[in-house]
């Protein structure tokens, strides 16, 4: 296994991680929080997401209508990664989670650069303030210089792309959940989680569909 910044070494840790991914979706969405992923010679801890659930049951999921080229990988295994392109600029990753055959993900929107600040930085120039290198899931990928390349990497291997747990644990009592940014539907679930205060959380907006002419 390789180690990250943190790393205590030992493969209990991520063995109960590859168990919480591959169990229901909100528990492994709250259990990403304060995870460390690691790409491109840049360490992030995760500091807030959102759960999208599988074809039928989640109107704001990519699976919602079923399986597709795009969003294949989304029906598992666990620990897989799910990388996607939007607005035609920006990569956004989900880390899979579930059992196999039924779609759920979990967007990672957040997190705290602990490692290769000066990679980050490089990245993105024009950020003033390192909490906001990833502060949103697009800026995160940016940082971390995740694009195509990492769809379908198994997040818990030694893969160029590597999620490990916490190096700290997260008290229960510092998550919060809220309804997820910007999405058409389903916007009032609490499927966003974050850890409370964290100056790297992304702000709150709510989607507001526009007004036809």
């Amino acid at each position: 296994m390789d180690l990250l910044p943190g790393d205590h070494g030992t493969d209990v840790d991520l063995a109960a991680l590859a168990d919480l991914l591959a169990g229901p979706l909100l528990p492994a969405a709250r259990g990403l929080l304060g995870c460390r992923l690691h790409a491109g010679g840049v360490t992030v801890r995760i500091t807030e997401v959102e759960a999208y659930a599988g074809s039928g049951g989640d109107p704001a999921s990519h699976a919602h209508r079923g399986r597709t080229p795009r969003n294949a990988v989304m029906f598992g295994p666990a620990g897989h990664a799910y990388v996607y392109f939007t607005y035609g600029m920006h990569w956004c990753m989900n880390v899979v989670t579930g059992v196999e055959g039924e779609a759920a993900a979990v967007l990672l929107r957040a997190g705290e650069v602990v490692d290769g600040l000066v990679t980050a930085r490089e990245r993105r120039p024009a950020v003033r303030r390192d909490v906001d290198l990833a502060r949103g899931p697009a800026r995160l990928c940016s940082a971390l210089g995740i694009d195509r390349a990492a769809y379908g990497a198994y997040l818990l291997g030694n893969s160029p792309v590597r999620l490990r747990p916490p190096a700290d644990p997260v008290p229960p009592e510092a998550v919060v959940a809220g309804p997820r940014v910007g999405v058409t539907g389903a916007h009032d679930l609490p499927w966003r989680f974050w850890l409370d205060g964290d100056p790297t959380v992304s702000a709150y907006r709510r989607h507001v569909p526009r007004a036809r002419r």
